[in-house]
Order: structure tokens, then sequence, then C-alpha cells
């Protein structure tokens, strides 16, 4: 599994602007990632939302990305308009729900599908949030505390759906 992309923003554009245009808060990429166990990811918009709250980092999978770009040719959207934090290629997010999972020694919870909504098929294409349903990225609950860092093709994040298992090898091992 490889991290590609990581991504935070200080704000909302589409939580709250049911109705109304959505807000103007850039998405910024960036090379690591601070995760704060409990909290959510440092300087990102859902740090310290609320407690035990089930998003507080995202994942989706560039297969995913890649499959929505081919289907809604011409439209040469980055992945940081689906507005997830980790963009990953060799996981299956869907997989890890209801699962503890680490990556790059950061340990997580995930908690739910992160369902796509009508702001899709603005941010992306006509059509996107339909094309999403039942992959749409995971939301998750940071475990520990630590620092997830784009893969640099030096290394490759391994994710482990039993961290105790510390030596042995998984089945979502890659």
């Amino acid at each position: 599994m490889e991290i590609l992309h990581l991504y935070i923003s200080e704000g909302h554009n589409y939580v709250g602007h049911h109705g109304r245009p959505p807000g103007e808060y850039e998405i910024i990429e960036v090379d690591e990632i601070h995760c704060v166990a409990g909290h959510g990811i440092e300087k990102d918009r859902y740090f310290g939302h609320k407690d035990d709250f089930k998003g507080q980092i995202t994942f989706f999978a560039n297969e995913v990305y890649q499959d929505l770009r081919a289907h809604f040719s011409g439209h040469e959207v980055a992945p940081s308009a689906f507005r997830r934090n980790v963009i990953t290629r060799g996981l299956d997010p869907n997989g890890l729900i209801g699962k503890e999972f680490e990556v790059q020694g950061v340990r997580f919870f995930g908690t739910e599908e992160c369902r796509p909504c009508y702001w899709m098929n603005q941010a992306f294409a006509p059509g996107a949030e339909e094309a999403m349903r039942g992959r749409g990225g995971l939301r998750a609950k940071i475990i520990t505390d630590g620092i997830l860092r784009v893969d640099r093709g030096d290394r490759t994040a391994r994710v482990r759906s039993n961290p105790s298992d510390a030596g042995a090898p998984s089945p979502l091992d890659t």
C-alpha cells in the first residue's frame, strides 16, 4: 500500500452549505500530516470536531479516482476534489470498516464508508455521487499519535489489520 497524496483544509466547503454555494477553503496538499489520537489531524477542519468523532481522518483509493476519471472522460480534476485526507494505492478502504489497522506506525479504527453526497456532482462531475456509491472512501478514528508521510518510492506503508501481531504477515500487507 502506498500513500500518494495527503490533504488538509482549515474549513468546510460543503458541510453546512446546503442550499447555498460551497465555501472557498483551499484544500492543501502536504508531504506529511500529524495524527493526534482521538482528535484528528492537526490543522485540518475536523481537528477536535467533537468527542469520539467517527471521521477524524479519511482514506480514499486512487484506483477509484482513476476509474472515475475514465468513466467521466474529459474531467481532469485532481483527487483533492473529493476532500479526503489520505489518497492511497493498493488499499481496499471498505475492507477496513469495523477493523483496527496500522499505517506507517499509526493505528486507526475504520468506522464507516465515507459516503459521497450530492456535492460530488459539482466538485467532480455530474453523476459522480451515484458512481461513487459503495466506494467513497473510509472514515476512521485515530488511535495513536503519529505522522503519515507521502511515499517517495523509498518505502511502502504496511497495513496490518491486527497491529498486535507485530512481526506476523497480515493478509493486508503488500
